[in-house]
């Protein structure tokens, strides 16, 4: 798929409802939204966004920035990342994670398929 050029605000993005599996959910009632901006058979682009609670997730090869909001980011092995606005981040493929998101947290992501 082409992608035109384009340039959008990212706190203002309107996303769409992208519910977490009741197992996900660890602790509160924590909400997801997203909106893909490009996708194709080796990458996806996009938004993400969680409400404060607590889930999990298996990573996908993940690089990040924070827009706004604030997480705590726990793996299986030990690691431990304290993210907010302006932070980049990258996360394995593969990885086990615990996501305590403390502010609702926005952010811009691109994945590897």
């Amino acid at each position: 798929m082409d992608v035109p050029p384009f340039a959008a605000s990212v706190a203002a993005l309107d996303l769409d409802p992208w519910p977490l599996e009741p197992g996900q959910v660890v602790e509160g009632s924590p909400e997801v939204r997203g909106l893909l901006l490009h996708a194709d058979d080796a990458m996806e682009r996009g938004v993400w966004e969680h409400t404060p609670g607590v889930s999990r997730d298996v990573e996908a090869d993940e690089l990040f920035v924070v827009v706004s909001g604030r997480a705590t980011i726990h793996f299986e092995d030990g690691t431990v990342l304290e993210i907010g606005p302006g932070d980049v981040g990258v996360l394995p493929a593969g990885a086990r994670t615990t996501w305590h998101v403390h502010e609702t947290l926005r952010k811009v992501f691109q994945t590897r398929r």
